[in-house]
Formats: C-alpha cells, structure tokens, sequence
C-alpha cells in the first residue's frame, strides 16, 4: 500500500533527475523502504540505475534464486557489482539468468554458495565478457573445466579467488592462464592438488600478477616458487604459509626479482633461515607486513636486518620463533621503522622475551597491539610500563597458572595467575 503523497513538496520541487541522484547513495534496505513510500519513490527506488551495485550478505539466510533473478531482470545491464557471500539457497540456474541479463557485470562474489558448479562459470563465459573479479571461494564442485570456460569467455578478469576448491589440477590452471594473462590477484588457498608445475605456468603467463595466496598448497616447492619470482617481477604479496618444503631459495628469489614486496607469510615454513631473510630484506625494501610465526631457525640476526633495511614494516609476527631475545627487539625498536610505522608485533610463545623487550619498544608510538600469550618473562608490572608510554596500546597476554609445592596432608592447590589485557 502507497501512501497519498506523491505530490508532495519535495517532489514538486525536486526534478526526478535529482531525486534519482539521491537515491543512488542509499544502500540497498534503505531503498527497498524508500520502494514503499509512493508510487512516485517506488518508481525512483527501483530504477535500475541505483542498483549498480548489489550486496545481499546482511540477507544470505533468505535469499533464494529467484530473488537472484527477480534482480537480474531489474538491473539488467545496469548492474555492475553483486555479492551473493554466504547464499547457500543460490544455484546454477539463478546464476543463468542472472548471466543472460547482467552481460555488464564487472564484480561477481560468490564465496561460500556451495550449491554452484561448473555450470555457473560456463554461463558467465557466454554472457559476462566483461567479468573482471570473480570470487569462488569454498564452491567444492568447481573444476578444471570452470577455469577452462573462464579462460575462453572472461580474457579481461583480473581477481580469481578459488581458495578451497580442491578439485583445481594444474591442468585447470595451465588452460586458465593461456586465455586470461591478465591475472593481478590469485587465490589458489587449499587448493591440496597443486603441484609445481601449475606455478609454472602461472610464472610463464602472468607478467602482471601482483597477489598470491598459495596457504596449504603442501605439494609445492621451490622449483615452483622460483619459477612465479622470475616471471612475476611486479609481484607486492605472497603467501606461502604452510608450505613447509620451501627453503632459502625462495627468499633468495624473492629478494632477486621482486623488489616491490610488500607482504610476506610464510609461517610454518620450518626450513627459513637468517641467511635467506637477510638476503630479503637488503632488497626488497618496501616490506610492510611479515608473518613469520614457527618460522623456528630464525634469530635475532632476522631482526637487526629487518631494522636496518625495512624502514615501512608495520605488522610483523613473530610468535614460536623460540630463539628471539631482548636483544632482536632492541634493534626492531631502534630501527627505521619503529618510531612512525611499526603497528604490530606477534610475540606469543618466545620463551626468551623479558620485560626488557617492553622497554626497546616504548619509542614505537605507532605500535597499536601486542601479542605476548605464552611469553613466561613478561610480567604485568613491565606491561603496565608500557602502557604509561603508549596509553592506547592493545596488549594481549596470558600468564601461565602456578602449581604450588603441596600443602600440608598431600592435596593440592592450584594457583592461577591468568590475564587477558585489552
């Protein structure tokens, strides 16, 4: 039901091109309520220009395909951005229409809809040639023969996110990059089948690529990796987390070819030493963020580099690196990056830390968070020294529980010292 006011004031006064500007800031509840105001705003919500820009997250537990296509129809060729995130009720025939009637669609979020298979991507090959990012993360039924149909139909995309589709061979990934060598951003997460031979066609075909996700590809190597450093000139980020064949060589290649550098993760990556981080950091100066947790072998030595050459470091973790000392954080706390940059640093479970780390790191007035679970020299009173030095600081530790000697007829009790600071 409408109301009566369709000649009201604002809209005699405002023209209708200038009413539809306005609505064209609204997000998508808000004009779904103006929709419902008049006849007049139900005309001007619902016009397809003020939906260019489409996400149903906040409504994933209702959508069904045919909302999906009721929107298509509505937006047509208007549409330039949709994320369906989290639709579980989504499937391969909504996405077809949508498909036939969004042929301009730039954007496309269809992380976590498990219901889709290939299916989906061969209709955004037929009718989405202007596809540019394309998230298909956690979709389990996508294949080989979806990046085969991305290859042929979509040459401009730019961002492919297949993090956990654990069908992808290398097969898919060598037909991927011969029709879209465009690539910029890569997710291939979880992707358990992988072998070197993908990154080798990734390397051989994709000068532009600039981000790399590779977490939990176990099979990979550094024949590989140095493969993608050599082809791959421009690349900023890398994650190779969990890859625990990988060894100094990678560092080395890295700190060769990629001078842009700018995020590293490589935790649990076991076999990286201070050699091949010392090698990285005298060359790749623009590192920001570095995720080195059970990086186990690496030493002071790493910091002191790190301090010296590194002057935009602003999140370095460093937890279970069991052989850091007060004295590696000394140089990070004196180095380049301290005073105006550093805004992050992971220490959980380095037994050698004291209080004394606390005190190297009071000039780093940017430092927003500290992670300290596990550290058994740091005390709340070094804390709380900190903490009179940068008020704003997040800083979280946890003390161990003390068992005390036995009391007196052989029962015990248990003593906790546990906190959690905020």
């Amino acid at each position: 039901m409408f109301s009566n006011n369709d000649e009201a004031a604002i809209n005699k006064k405002l023209p209708k091109e200038l009413l539809l500007r306005i609505f064209s800031f609204l997000d998508v509840v808000t004009l779904c309520r103006c929709a419902q105001v008049s006849r007049a705003w139900n005309v001007l919500a619902l016009d397809g220009s003020n939906w260019q820009r489409i996400d149903l997250f906040d409504f994933q537990r209702d959508i069904e395909g045919r909302v999906v296509e009721n929107i298509s129809k509505r937006c047509g060729g208007f549409l330039r951005k949709l994320s369906l995130r989290g639709c579980l009720g989504v499937g391969d025939n909504a996405l077809r229409t949508f498909a036939q009637n969004c042929r301009n669609i730039e954007v496309l979020n269809l992380n976590g809809c498990t219901k889709i298979t290939d299916a989906t991507c061969t209709s955004l090959s037929k009718f989405c040639s202007k596809l540019r990012h394309l998230d298909l993360a956690s979709c389990t039924s996508i294949t080989n023969l979806s990046l085969k149909a991305l290859s042929e139909g979509c040459p401009l995309l730019e961002q492919l996110i297949i993090s956990w589709c654990d069908q992808v061979t290398k097969d898919g990934i060598q037909a991927l990059v011969r029709g879209c060598g465009g690539l910029r951003v890569l997710s291939l997460k979880g992707c358990t089948q992988l072998e070197d031979e993908a990154l080798k066609f990734i390397g051989a075909h994709c000068p532009e690529l600039v981000t790399l996700n590779l977490q939990t590809c176990l099979q990979i190597t550094d024949d590989g990796l140095i493969t993608i450093c050599r082809g791959c000139h421009k690349l900023q980020s890398l994650c190779a987390s969990g890859c625990s064949n990988i060894t100094d060589a990678i560092l080395n290649a890295l700190g060769q070819n990629c001078p842009r550098l700018r995020i590293l993760e490589v935790a649990r990556c076991s076999q990286l030493t201070d050699v091949g981080f010392t090698t990285l950091a005298r060359n790749c100066h623009e590192l920001e963020k570095m995720d080195l947790e059970e990086c186990v072998q690496i030493t002071d030595s790493t910091l002191i580099q790190l301090s010296i050459h590194c002057p935009r470091l602003q999140v370095l973790s460093l937890s279970h690196c069991e052989l850091i000392t007060d004295d590696g954080i000394r140089h990070l706390g004196n180095g380049a990056c301290a005073h105006d940059r550093l805004e992050v640093i992971e220490l959980d479970n380095c037994p050698l830390i004291t209080d004394a780390s606390l005190e190297h790191l009071k000039s780093c007035h940017s430092l927003e968070r500290i992670e300290l679970y596990d550290c058994q020299q740091i005390t709340r009173a070094g804390i709380k020294r900190l903490r009179t030095h940068l008020p704003n600081i997040k800083v979280h530790a946890y003390f161990a529980p003390v068992t005390p000697p036995p009391s007196v007829g052989g029962s015990r009790q248990r003593f906790c010292r546990c906190c959690i600071i905020l």
